[in-house]
């Protein structure tokens, strides 16, 4: 099959469309298909520039502008030209809040005769009443898009904003060999008392970690109280512009035991989480949750607000705890610390319970969606 994968954005961007239409794009190659990228993300240049590696074949519209913003409204005639030579089978949108180079793409496609498929990679919150009034969604639907969002929270927000359409659950995918640790390493951590808990996440405000950073000391209080022997430890891992104003927050409280070791690669994180016990999150508007799910594979217990993308992949009591509200979550943290066997109880069914997320499953649903997008522009045609 040859495919085209329609993104704003694209690595060396760095978030979580960036890095799993990148995946997507290899593991889809890897599996024998064709591969073409159209990004309005720039390389090492703001010019236009066409590379391929590893099989997948980039193209890359910047617009000509310092910052180089993902946005490129005036290469719609040549992204057509583009595809309208491919010899393309079906094009895949990745959508954001805002993605205006993949939305007018989406368009193009449609006029050039090809089957699309779009997936929303966010949560539709305070932006569905504008969203409503532009319709992309709803007109799609008539078109024959085939609708999909990356987990059964945001599929439903997308159903909202396309008039009840079908929209599938088209989730992200992750490389369970990788995250996973060696058994050598068992389900054991060191005698010393210490809780060790990591958060991976962009420091901004969608993210909440100035609320995190309150959930721990939450946490740590309540332990003082009734479980002095027990410590935490954190480590909030990644950048941003609230980085700064989090470590000025814990410097300013004299919070000592939870670190800001800024980004990480994906193996530095990784070996992090196979020293560490607990994954926090506070995010309230999690499309899909890619770094919980990375803890959850390497054997971290998950702790994560309930009704979020996280919900996908973890049930509460079973791959860690979900709460409806931070001081939910800063007292499950305390009791999941000071209750070794409990914590141990979700470690162990983590570390020896793979999830349904693999890219192997995600590479064939993905597959499957692309047939459905030929058998809507099939009935539309």
């Amino acid at each position: 099959m040859r495919i085209a994968l329609l993104s704003d954005c694209y690595l060396p961007r760095l978030g979580g469309i960036e890095v799993q239409v990148h995946d997507l794009a290899h593991r889809l190659a890897a599996a024998g298909h064709e591969v073409e990228v159209v990004t309005a993300t720039a390389g090492e240049t703001r010019t236009h520039t066409t590379t391929t590696a590893g099989g997948v074949t980039v193209h890359r519209l910047p617009l000509p502008v310092p910052g180089s913003p993902p946005v490129n409204p005036f290469v719609k005639d040549e992204v057509r030209d583009l595809l309208t030579t491919g010899g393309f089978d079906v094009a895949h949108a990745h959508m954001g809040v805002v993605s205006p180079f993949a939305t007018d793409l989406v368009g193009v496609a449609l006029g050039a005769g090809i089957p699309v498929a779009a997936t929303w990679h966010c949560v539709i919150a305070r932006s569905a009443p504008v969203f409503r009034l532009l319709g992309h969604a709803r007109r799609w639907h008539d078109a024959g898009v085939a609708l999909s969002a990356v987990s059964s929270m945001a599929a439903e927000r997308v159903a909202q904003i396309a008039g009840g359409a079908d929209v599938h659950v088209l989730g992200n995918g992750i490389d369970v060999d990788h995250w996973q640790p060696p058994r050598t390493l068992g389900v054991d951590r060191p005698d010393d008392g210490v809780v060790r808990v990591v958060s991976a996440m962009r420091f901004v405000r969608r993210k909440r970690p100035g609320a995190l950073v309150e959930v721990l000391r939450e946490a740590r209080a309540r332990l003082d109280a009734f479980a002095p022997e027990v410590r935490l430890e954190a480590h909030l891992v990644g950048d941003g512009p609230q980085r700064r104003l989090v470590r000025a927050q814990l410097d300013r409280r004299g919070v000592d035991w939870v670190h800001t070791p800024g980004r990480l690669t994906r193996d530095a994180l990784r070996d992090l989480h196979w020293r560490s016990d607990a994954y926090l999150t506070t995010a309230r508007l999690e499309a899909f949750g890619i770094a919980a799910l990375e803890a959850r594979t390497a054997g971290l217990a998950v702790l994560a607000h309930a009704g979020t993308g996280v919900d996908d992949f973890v049930r509460d009591g079973r791959e860690g705890v979900l709460r409806s509200s931070d001081a939910g979550l800063a007292t499950a943290l305390a009791e999941l610390a000071s209750r070794p066997d409990e914590l141990a109880r979700l470690r162990h069914h983590n570390l020896t319970t793979a999830p349904e997320q693999s890219w192997e499953r995600g590479v064939e649903a993905t597959l499957d969606e692309y047939s459905r997008a030929q058998r809507l522009h099939g009935s539309t045609s």
